[in-house]
């Protein structure tokens, strides 16, 4: 019998990437961050050329709640099938498909096309550096809410 309480291991022939309740969750997940981000672009639309406000929120914000998502994980203990399917449907389903990477790159190309160089490589490094350090304050803030919750027991 297995015990839930137990992290569980992939064998080669349970691979996580076939296992139907591990694509499930990256799915349902997907398509809430993916509506998400729809609804926030149209709610906040920008003109092409221009500094992509939108997608840079997006995407900071995405790293920030990732890095508390799977810190708090962490901290929780070890992973279980029900922290495995908080991990992929909410981390690489919902944040995975909310952020979008490859946004930067067109929104990228659009400014440079547009003829304003220092604004794409602003915008270019200005999201990586900024998800970067979102990241640091996400894992940081992730990290205080374990410490909370387990002062609270």
């Amino acid at each position: 019998m297995v015990d839930p309480s137990e992290p569980q291991r992939s064998s080669p022939a349970q691979a996580i990437h076939l296992q139907p309740t591990a694509l499930v969750a990256v799915a349902v997940g997907g398509l809430a961050g993916t509506a998400a981000r729809f609804g926030l672009g149209r709610l906040f639309p920008v003109e092409s050329g221009t500094w992509p406000v939108t997608t840079f929120t997006i995407n900071i914000a995405g790293a920030l709640l990732l890095g508390i998502l799977l810190e708090s994980l962490v901290r929780v203990g070890p992973e279980t099938s029900w922290r495995r399917a908080v991990r992929l449907g909410v981390g690489t389903g919902a944040l995975g498909s909310f952020t979008t990477y490859s946004a930067l790159a067109v929104d990228t190309d659009l400014l440079l096309r547009a003829g304003d160089f220092v604004a794409a490589a602003a915008y270019a490094l200005g999201t990586v550096l900024a998800g970067l350090v979102a990241t640091g304050i996400g894992v940081a803030l992730g990290a205080w809410l374990g410490e909370r919750r387990g002062a609270a027991r």
